[in-house]
C-alpha cells in the first residue's frame, strides 16, 4: 500500500488491474448494444417528422406554413404540437432515470436493463401502430421510460464490469451504440420516406433494437457489485472469475467488494440524502454539469432535427435525408478513434480538443448562414454553401464524437463510491433528460427567431464548458473505481471538500 494524500490506498489500486477476457469482451459488448434503442429513436425522429404522410395524418398544420414559408426558411418547422412529439420521450425518461436508482440496487443493472427494453419495445409497438397523436404521445412515454432505465443501468455496468485499466474503451462503447442506432434509423428513413406507410415501418422498426438489447441482457450476468450489494455471493464469485478469467485469483478482489458493501451498508442512509454532503460535492458537481453541457453542445438537437435542418439551408427531402446519414457516419467513425485513445491520452486531453473543434464550426456554420441568407433569411442559400454547412456539422460531429459524447457517459458512471453510485448516475441521466427535453422543445422556435444566432448560442455554451474542464475536472484515466477518491485529494479545488479526517475511514468504502 501506498500512502495518497496522507491516506493508504488499498484495493484494485495495485491488485486488482484484470485483463481483457473474451467473456469479459462480449460481455461488454452486449450491455453496449443497450444504446441502440436511444440512437435508434434519435435518428428516427427528425426523418419522420419530415415526411408527407406522417405531417397530413397529425401535423396538417405544419404542411401549410411550409407552403407559406417563403418568407423565412428558418420558421418552416416551428411547432410545439410537433416538438412535443419529440421531447415527450425526455419528461418520461428524467422520471424513469430518477426511479431507475432504486432498480439498478433492488433489481441489478442487468434487470433493469431489461426491464427498459421491454418498455421500449411496447412503446414502439404504438407508434408504429398510432392512430392518432395521443398514441403517438404515449408510444414516446413509453419509449422515454426505456430509455430512462437502460441510460442509468448501462454506464454503471460497463464501468463496474470493465477492467479498470481500459474502463474508457469499454464504456465508449456504449456511445458507439448510440451511433450505429442513429444510423440506421437516418438510412430507414431515407429508405421509407417515399411510401405512404413510411412512418409507421421507421417508428414500428424500432422494436428490433429493443428485441435485440432485450434478449442479449437476458444472457450476461449481472456486475459482482450489484451481486454483492444484493447479497448474492456465490454468484458474484461466478461471475468475477468469468469477466476476468478462469486462470485469475478472484478472491482478494471478491473480498474487497464485500468490504466496500458491508461499509457503505452500516451508513444506513438515504442515498439521495448522501450524495448531498460536502464530501460528495465535487461529484455532485460533475454530475449535473457534465451532462448538462453534453446536451447544449447542440448534437442531439442536431441529430433530431438534421433533415429538417438540411431541408432549412437548401438541401432536398431526399438530399436532406442522406445529409444526416453523412453526419451519423462520421460521428460513428469519430466514437471509434475515442475509444483507442481515451484510455491513452486521458479524460481530459479529449474534452478540450473536441470542445475546441466543436467551437470553431459552430461559429464557422453561423458565419456561413449569415452570409448566405442573410439576417431575415429570405435569400437562398446555394447548393455550395450548402454542402460547406454539411462539412462544417460533420467535423463538429467529429469532435463530439470522439469526446463530449462517449466521455459523458462514462465520467458519472465511473467517479461514485459504490454506496451512491446508481444514485449519481440517476442524477446524471435526468439530467440530461431535463435539458434535453427543453432544448428539444425549444430548438425550432429558437432557429426562427434567433436564426444563425442559434448556432453562436451552443458555441458560447462549448467554450464555457471546455474552460470549465480545464479548470476542474481532475483526470481520471486507469484509476479504480474503488480508490477514484484520490483524484479528488489531489486536485487544486475539490480537496478542500474531499480531504478526510482522520476518524474518517468509512469515506469511499474505505
Amino acid at each position: 500500500m501506498a500512502p495518497v494524500g496522507g491516506f493508504a490506498v488499498t484495493g484494485a489500486g495495485s491488485d486488482f488491474k484484470g485483463k481483457i477476457t473474451v467473456s469479459v469482451l462480449i460481455t461488454c459488448i452486449v450491455a453496449a448494444s443497450s444504446g441502440l434503442i436511444f440512437g435508434y429513436d434519435i435518428g428516427i425522429s427528425g426523418g419522420v417528422t419530415t415526411m408527407v404522410p406522417f405531417l397530413q395524418k397529425f401535423f396538417p398544420s405544419i404542411l401549410r406554413k411550409a407552403a407559406e414559408a417563403k418568407t423565412n426558411m428558418y420558421c418552416m418547422y416551428d411547432s410545439q404540437v410537433l416538438t412535443s412529439f419529440t421531447s415527450s420521450l425526455y419528461i418520461a425518461g428524467l422520471a424513469a432515470s430518477l426511479v431507475a436508482s432504486r432498480l439498478t440496487t433492488t433489481l441489478g443493472r442487468k434487470n433493469t436493463m431489461v426491464l427498459g427494453g421491454c418498455t421500449f419495445l411496447v412503446g414502439a409497438a404504438i407508434n408504429g401502430g398510432a392512430a392518432n397523436v395521443a398514441m403517438l404521445i404515449l408510444g414516446r412515454i413509453l419509449l422515454g421510460f426505456g430509455v430512462g432505465f437502460t441510460n442509468q443501468a448501462t454506464p454503471v455496468y460497463l464501468s463496474e464490469v470493465a477492467p479498470p485499466r481500459w474502463r474508457g474503451a469499454f464504456n465508449t462503447g456504449f456511445q458507439f451504440f448510440i451511433g450505429i442506432g442513429v444510423v440506421a434509423a437516418n438510412c430507414i428513413n431515407y429508405g421509407t420516406a417515399k411510401h405512404s406507410w413510411g412512418w409507421r415501418l421507421s417508428l414500428g422498426l424500432a422494436i428490433v433494437p429493443a428485441a435485440i438489447m432485450t434478449t442479449g441482457a437476458l444472457l450476461i450476468s449481472d456486475t459482482p457489485s450489484s451481486l454483492v450489494e444484493r447479497g448474492k455471493l456465490a454468484q458474484a464469485k461466478k461471475s468475477l472469475a468469468k469477466v476476468r478469467g478462469k486462470d485469475t485469483d478472484v478472491e482478494p478482489e471478491l473480498a474487497d467488494l464485500i468490504k466496500s458493501c458491508e461499509i457503505a451498508k452500516t451508513a444506513n442512509q438515504e442515498p439521495f440524502v448522501t450524495i448531498f454532503e460536502r464530501q460528495y460535492r465535487p461529484h455532485l458537481v460533475m454530475a449535473v454539469a457534465i451532462p448538462f453541457f453534453q446536451q447544449v453542445t447542440g448534437i442531439n438537437i442536431i441529430a433530431f432535427y438534421a433533415p429538417v435542418l438540411f431541408q432549412s439551408v437548401g438541401f432536398g427531402s431526399d438530399s436532406a435525408l442522406i445529409a444526416s446519414i453523412i453526419l451519423g457516419v462520421v460521428n460513428l467513425g469519430s466514437i471509434l478513434v475515442s475509444t483507442f485513445v481515451v484510455d491513452r491520452y486521458g479524460r481530459r486531453f479529449l474534452f478540450i480538443l473536441g470542445g475546441i473543434q466543436m467551437f470553431v464550426c459552430q461559429v464557422a456554420v453561423a458565419c456561413v448562414l449569415e452570409a448566405t441568407t442573410g439576417v431575415s433569411g429570405t435569400k437562398h442559400i446555394s447548393k455550395g454553401y450548402a454542402i460547406l454547412v454539411l462539412v462544417l456539422m460533420c467535423t463538429y460531429a467529429a469532435g463530439f464524437g470522439w469526446s463530449w459524447g462517449p466521455l459523458s457517459w462514462l465520467i458519472p458512471s465511473e467517479i461514485f463510491p459504490m454506496k451512491i453510485r446508481p444514485t449519481g448516475q440517476s442524477i446524471s441521466v435526468a439530467v440530461n433528460f431535463a435539458t434535453t427535453f427543453v432544448l428539444s422543445q425549444t430548438f425550432l422556435t429558437m432557429l426562427c427567431h434567433f436564426k444563425f444566432g442559434t448556432f453562436l448560442f451552443y458555441a458560447g455554451w462549448i467554450a464555457v464548458m471546455t474552460i470549465f474542464v480545464a479548470f476542474f475536472l481532475p483526470e481520471t484515466k486507469g484509476i479504480p473505481l474503488d480508490s477514484m477518491y484520490t483524484v479528488w485529494e489531489q486536485h487544486w479545488y475539490w480537496r478542500r471538500f474531499v480531504q478526510r479526517q482522520p476518524s474518517q475511514n468509512s469515506y469511499d468504502g474505505k
